[in-house]
């Protein structure tokens, strides 16, 4: 008997082929962040691209919407579809407040835990791009989902360090909170990078 993944017209794998390039537009983003705040602020510029890629990820994700309109029977659930979708925009949505945030809060230099969090970032990234063509045919996922976690973990403890920082060193109260909300954007973006590992992970064990 064929495996489910296999009976689907062409047109329908076109879901992952746009799941795909949503995966590499989260990575053309976190790489882009990951290099404006080591080199910051003479890589803001970076801002700018980073925002195309935001909007090329709304691109994507109401490419995904109109065709699950337009399709009757889909290779996965259509909710899974939709919670995909919707996961891996809010990771780029994240990125592109960070480095927008950058610029509004007039930053004139990084802290040293906001360039370890894009990197963590950026690995996590990594991950995802190589998670989800695994999805096609509901490929075991656990030794992405697995680092993905580890690399939360350690995100969840740099932002600690950071925020504890903020408050031991007598800084002005407005960078405090400049930075406090530089430092949760980047840890939502890491945890987003979890939570579409989770929903892969959910899609695999659903469907093989």
């Amino acid at each position: 008997m064929a495996r489910l993944s296999q009976v689907f017209a062409p047109r329908d794998r076109e879901f992952f082929d746009l799941f795909e390039e949503a995966g590499r537009n989260i990575l053309r983003a976190a790489d882009l962040l990951d290099q404006m705040l080591r080199n910051f602020p003479e890589t803001k510029e970076l801002a700018r691209d980073i925002l195309l890629c935001e909007q090329e990820g709304d691109r994507i994700t109401h490419d995904i919407i109109h065709r699950l309109n337009q399709t009757f029977v889909t290779p996965i659930d259509r909710e899974d579809i939709l919670q995909l979708a919707s996961a891996l925009d809010d990771i780029v949505d994240y990125i592109e407040e960070v480095a927008d945030y950058l610029g509004l809060y007039k930053v004139e230099a990084p802290m040293e835990q906001s360039q370890r969090l894009a990197h963590i970032l950026l690995q996590a990234a990594r991950q995802i791009v190589e998670a989800i063509p695994r999805m096609r045919d509901f490929q075991d996922i656990s030794h992405y989902t697995v680092e993905i976690n580890r690399l939360e973990n350690d995100g969840d403890r740099v932002v600690r360090e950071a925020i504890a920082s903020l408050f031991d060193n007598g800084i002005d109260p407005m960078v405090v909170i400049r930075w406090k909300d530089l430092f949760e954007r980047l840890e939502e973006a890491i945890d987003s990078t979890e939570k579409v590992a989770n929903i892969l992970e959910g899609i695999i064990i659903k469907n093989s």
